[in-house]
């Protein structure tokens, strides 16, 4: 402890990237930024059309808005620093930008993870309860779903980064990664982290492994409830309404348990055991799933194709 007390703390860090693999810099940095401006335009999109058609002021269509918000967030808060990693070999952040970034990105992983339990919910209210689905999920009760959501995402974000901030870092300033994720940032800290890891596995139960429970148990009421339907153009219109939301919910919770399921103790190898495999999968998280989201609730949505088309048809040709 003396020798961290009379070493310089660290100012800021270094973020590698792919500096070790140049060579596939310009290739990720093309990829990246088509797929940034797409996230932009589809999210962006789905917002629009949510609000402006009042065919889609439902419940399931007020989460898709959000969920489209919560991905324009996540990936703005990290794809400029990624793109600009990719052209900067070694990229220099301030600490208290880092602690920024690590909060933004927490809090919208830890949000979506909650809203994608309410969607849940949504989906089995009105496919089990469809008669009792305008009470159960009225404007009273879903609007709080949702800011409950955002503001549980928001203080554990809060909470984890500030242990993590707090922690004495006197040495290696080194992220081997290309943004302040907070396992990469953790192994780089000079003290004891048993409290981090903790936390964090508190908050793997709350935010991965209780919605994950929830999620299962709705799905297989769902299920049940669809294969009782007589007809089979019943049972795909059924399905069809919650064949989207499960496909978002497997890349989600997949990619987020191979991260986070077993938080990493601090190496003292550090930033030179780390894998590329490592950095690539919170990328994939980053930024190719909210890519997908949009796509795949619009393509197979016909409302939201019919109030698309709406939308971008003159006004002088709707007679």
């Amino acid at each position: 402890m003396e020798k961290a007390n009379e070493t310089s703390p660290v100012m800021g860090f270094i973020l590698l990237g792919l500096s070790a693999h140049p060579e596939l810099a310009k290739t990720f940095f093309v990829l990246v930024l088509l797929m940034y401006l797409v996230i932009l335009l589809g999210n962006g999109v789905l917002i629009l059309v949510t609000i402006l058609d009042s065919r889609l002021h439902t419940p399931m269509y007020f989460f898709l808005g959000n969920l489209s918000f919560l991905d324009i967030c996540y990936t703005t808060s990290s794809v400029p620093l990624v793109l600009d990693s990719f052209l900067t070999p070694q990229e220099i952040i301030s600490f208290s930008a880092c602690a920024v970034q690590m909060a933004l990105s927490y809090a919208m992983a830890g949000t979506e993870c909650l809203l994608l339990s309410i969607m849940a919910f949504d989906r089995y209210v009105a496919i089990c309860n469809p008669l009792r689905y305008p009470v159960v999920m009225s404007k009273a009760a879903y609007v709080p779903m949702a800011a409950s959501s955002w503001v549980a995402g928001s203080l554990t974000a809060m909470v984890q980064t500030s242990l993590a901030m707090r922690l004495p870092f006197c040495g290696d300033n080194i992220i081997n990664h290309f943004t302040c994720e907070i396992l990469a940032v953790l192994k780089l800290a000079c003290a004891d982290i048993s409290v981090n890891v903790i936390s964090m596995g508190v908050t793997n139960v709350i935010f991965l492994g209780v919605p994950v429970l929830f999620i299962s148990f709705s799905y297989v009421f769902i299920l049940a409830t669809i294969l009782r339907i007589p007809s089979a153009e019943g049972r795909r219109k059924a399905f069809t309404t919650c064949s989207a939301h499960l496909t978002v919910v497997v890349i989600l919770y997949g990619t987020l348990f191979f991260m986070y399921g077993k938080p990493k103790s601090k190496d003292s190898m550090g930033a030179d055991k780390e894998d590329l495999s490592d950095k690539l999968i919170p990328l994939f998280y980053g930024v190719v799933t909210p890519m997908l989201n949009p796509i795949i609730y619009s393509l197979r949505n016909k409302d939201v194709k019919a109030a698309l088309r709406s939308l971008l048809r003159p006004k002088g040709f709707t007679q």
